[in-house]
């Protein structure tokens, strides 16, 4: 049984057989190698003229199409007819059309992303609870990496359907610093005293100039907005070293932080009531039972 085995199988290797199991290692290995020096050709090519995001997807397109067309020449060589395949293929396409509705939305959001272009690969997005540097782009879903260095993939449907904020999107930004000073505090000096902040730290732009604006008496003082634009690669370094030199001036020129405070006012409570004699043994053993 089992030299019948060996027989019939030592059989089907045949000559011819051999011949197609090379053929089809040879095409797959030099369509393979093929397709990558292809793609990294037009990575090189384009990388002047197209974004990263664009260059992207037009290098997964040439994989992608290359591979089908690999994949056609060799089920060619195996005797496989292609239009039987294609039909059928059309039928299962139409089915697992049908049962991935969810993937077909992402692929529609990603194509209005990819024309809406909100964003690019390397920019700094928050989207709900999560802020991270986008990776990549992609037609199902967008990856981002956390500042925590955490991996997240975020499908396009819920990109588009969420508000999403681009925080790198502009090369300027302005950082907003909320203070909250003591009553007694000069308002000429307290101005005088923030401008010379920002005109002495490296990373404050003179234009636009720095924002001082007045925002409400607080109960406990008078609240304000102490605004300054910045280059968004400076955003770490400027926010530290302005906080600090904030309190370091402060602290020189005498002004002062509020914070909430409560007085309590004592008064003199009313004398309590005199008491009255205690009851005598009968009173208190009054209505007892016996």
């Amino acid at each position: 049984m089992l030299k019948n085995a060996l027989r019939e199988l030592v059989n089907l290797f045949t000559l011819e057989v051999l011949q197609k199991v090379i053929l089809v290692l040879l095409i797959g290995v030099v369509g393979l190698i093929l397709l990558r020096l292809l793609s990294a050709l037009v990575n090189r090519m384009t990388r002047k003229y197209l974004s990263q995001q664009y260059s992207m997807l037009l290098r997964k397109a040439i994989q992608y199409t290359g591979a089908v067309v690999v994949l056609f020449i060799i089920l060619s060589v195996l005797g496989v007819k292609i239009t039987a395949l294609l039909g059928a293929a059309g039928i299962v396409g139409i089915a697992v059309g049908f049962a991935a509705q969810t993937s077909m939305s992402n692929l529609i959001s990603g194509l209005f992303l990819i024309s809406e272009k909100p964003f690019q690969i390397g920019d700094a997005i928050r989207v709900g609870e999560n802020t991270g540097v986008i990776l990549s782009i992609d037609l199902l879903s967008v990856k981002i990496k956390t500042f925590d260095n955490q991996y997240i993939r975020i499908p396009n449907s819920v990109l588009i359907n969420t508000e999403l904020t681009n925080v790198t999107r502009f090369p300027i930004r302005r950082l907003d610093i909320k203070l909250t000073v003591t009553y007694s505090t000069d308002v000429t000096q307290l101005r005088r005293v923030l401008l010379e902040v920002a005109a002495s730290n490296p990373h404050c732009l003179d234009e636009p100039e720095p924002l001082i604006v007045f925002t409400e008496f607080g109960e406990s003082g008078i609240h304000f907005l102490f605004g300054v634009w910045f280059h968004k690669p400076d955003q770490l370094e400027m926010r530290n070293s302005l906080m600090q030199q904030i309190k370091e001036h402060f602290e020189a020129e005498g002004i002062q932080f509020a914070y909430p405070a409560r007085r309590l006012y004592a008064t003199e409570l009313p004398p309590a009531p005199a008491a009255g004699p205690a009851p005598s043994a009968a009173r208190r053993g009054r209505g007892r039972k016996t």
